[in-house]
């Protein structure tokens, strides 16, 4: 049985210090700079800052691309409206939103969850990451504790 000629071949791609290095090329070559975006915007906050340390070719795509910060940020601002809508009026750029309020977004849904719930004494915070948050955000966490 012959190989179907329609069928592409296996694309191998192998980064090693901030160069790719295939047998072909990778996605991001043979795309369109919008497919690609299309194809991280898939990826959650995580796994997209782990992509754009990838290749110097996706790090273009990635930093370059307001709309897959947007689309992270937007999630974030689930949890920290005030804090995403003031720093979008400022004129921060997106992916600086993201950065802002990433950790705060985390420390505040763990705590709306009850993950601190049961916390006798500051020693049993180390090694959790904390960060500042503001007054209406602790009225939130502290309704939430009453609620429980």
């Amino acid at each position: 049985m012959q190989p179907d000629s329609c069928t592409p071949p296996a694309v191998l791609l192998f980064c090693e210090g901030g160069v790719c290095h295939d047998d072909a090329q990778d996605f991001a070559e043979l795309l369109p700079t919008e497919m690609s975006v299309r194809i991280f915007g898939e990826l959650d906050t995580a796994s997209l800052c782990s992509a754009s340390r990838t290749c110097r070719r996706w790090n273009h795509i990635i930093e370059g691309s307001e709309q897959l910060w947007r689309n992270q940020c937007l999630l974030v601002r689930a949890l920290c409206q005030r804090e995403v809508d003031g720093d979008r009026q400022e004129g921060l750029s997106w992916k600086v939103v993201l950065v802002r309020n990433y950790t705060r977004s985390r420390v505040k849904s763990a705590w709306l969850k009850g993950r601190f719930s049961c916390v006798r004494s500051a020693d049993e915070l180390l090694g959790c990451i904390m960060t500042p948050l503001d007054v209406e955000s602790w009225g939130e966490i502290l309704q939430a504790e009453l609620d429980r």
